[in-house]
């Protein structure tokens, strides 16, 4: 738990979660998705070049100290990343604006309630990230002890910090609605055990838990933006072939599946998770007929005697058991009639082994960092990220000139509705060449008490607090 909040100093965890109550974005995400609805800005415009975004702000919103919002106010907020120290950047610019000053070149006003957001390059996931709390606005105030500290135009003000707890009390007069709780005080509890007494001692309301929690009275889920996936190194024998690629996917039983995952996560048949904007609807990616898995082994072809390697960490992580995973997929593929041999290592080891290309299979997870499909699919899947070391993110090492066009199309236009349809063909192209296949995606969960009312979950983690409430139990 900080003891001072900083929005920009993280993506994911305690921080961003209380900064979104504190602080206001742009854009925010809608309920239950990462597509986004006005929120600081009523509306903006992008340039034909996609070079110089334009936003309009929201008249009458005031900082939790009284002072006026104004665009100015948006450009010093900014300015701040923009200067951040390149030995200690900005968190949140590194992973959603590429770095720091990342592909924001400028950020001007225009007058008091115009802001122009101008790019080094086209970067269309910009409007999705922006509604990430790690690029909230906010505005430095000096307080009383003489010390700079930041506010916000949120719902919720910081009132007291220290050690492993935090209290947030309701703003009067907050431009988006006066929320249902005058105080909210985050605790830092240190395991599971300890949540689950502060709760049954009324000292914890609420609790989010980094994965599935062991009580599942009173527990609600909602998957996330952390997928699993299968990776098949696409350069070598024997899945540089594609009936091959196809005859695992089929082989897999999503029911199965599901009963290892158990209450961790769920079975993904999507190449973009549930709650992320332009998933493609269509047919599942896992799950065949015996007759089909034979139909594609014998159009692949598969070496006689040759035995795959299922590489896969040995640690269990926030729920998942993945050594579990592994060999319950093995199972099932020999099942099938495709061999494989699982090899666990330390997750440090693998992800080496993932980078140099020296692996068969990869069982392994991505996460939708900022919301937007292309900080999914782009990564995994062009030839940009497959190139061999550190930098390399496509560990299938799949390289699809098609696939390459279609989504450095969609990463630079800035209709959300062609970019849409541009993310549903890359996902139709990756349903057809199965160069890695989603096999889960993590719940995201909270634990409430009897007397807690309105507590929506929300994928990113970044769940809305202003409308819950505590009343009597009946």
């Amino acid at each position: 738990m900080p003891s001072t909040l900083e929005p920009s100093s993280a993506v994911d965890g305690a921080v961003p979660l209380i900064s979104r109550q504190v602080f206001d974005t742009l854009v925010a995400y809608r309920e239950g998705s990462t597509d986004v609805e006005p929120s600081l800005a009523t509306r903006w415009a992008v340039s034909k070049d996609g070079l110089t975004w334009t936003f309009w702000l929201r008249d009458g919103v005031k900082f939790a100290d009284g002072a006026s919002f104004t665009a100015a106010d948006v450009v010093a907020s900014f300015g701040r990343g923009l200067r951040a120290d390149p030995s200690n950047p900005a968190a949140g610019w590194v992973a959603l604006l590429r770095g720091v000053p990342g592909v924001i070149k400028e950020v001007r006003a225009a007058d008091a309630r115009t802001v122009h957001i101008v790019l080094m390059q086209p970067y269309a996931p910009l409007l999705t990230v922006l509604a990430h709390p790690a690029l909230a606005i906010s505005r430095a105030a000096s307080s009383t002890e003489g010390t700079v500290r930041l506010v916000g135009t949120g719902p919720y003000r910081v009132v007291d910090a220290s050690p492993g707890r935090m209290a947030l009390e309701a703003v009067p007069g907050a431009w988006g609605g006066a929320p249902r709780a005058e105080r909210i005080v985050f605790l830092e509890v240190g395991s599971d055990d300890h949540a689950e007494a502060e709760m049954d001692a009324r000292a914890l309301d609420i609790w989010f838990p980094a994965g599935a929690p062991r009580r599942a009275e009173r527990a609600l889920s909602i998957p996330g933006l952390r997928i699993g996936y299968l990776a098949f190194q696409t350069e070598k024998e024997p899945f540089a072939r594609k009936p091959l690629r196809q005859a695992v996917a089929a082989a897999l039983d999503p029911a199965g599946l599901a009963a290892v995952l158990d209450r961790a996560a769920v079975p993904l048949q999507s190449f973009v998770p549930p709650g992320v904007w332009a998933r493609r609807e269509g047919g599942p990616v896992l799950g065949g007929t015996r007759v089909q898995v034979r139909a594609l082994l014998a159009q692949g072809a598969w070496p006689k005697g040759a035995t795959a390697a299922l590489l896969a960490s040995s640690e269990i992580a926030d729920g998942v058991n993945v050594p579990k995973l592994a060999e319950a997929i093995g199972t099932m593929l020999g099942a099938s009639d495709i061999p494989v041999r699982v090899q666990l290592q330390p997750k440090e080891a693998v992800r080496a082994a993932h980078q140099a290309g020296a692996h068969e299979i990869a069982l392994t997870e991505a996460a939708v960092t900022g919301g937007d499909p292309h900080l999914l699919l782009f990564p995994l899947s062009t030839s940009e990220g497959a190139r061999p070391g550190t930098l390399a993110r496509n560990f299938s090492f799949y390289r699809n000139p098609r696939l390459d066009d279609v989504l450095i199309r969609a990463s630079q236009l800035s209709s959300r509705v062609e970019r849409a349809r541009l993310y549903q063909r890359a996902q139709a192209l990756l349903a057809e060449d199965m160069p890695w296949i989603p096999i889960y995606v993590r719940l995201v969960w909270g634990v409430t008490r009897p007397e807690v009312r309105n507590l929506r979950l929300h994928p990113t983690g970044l769940h809305r607090l202003s409308t819950v409430a505590l009343e009597p139990s009946s």
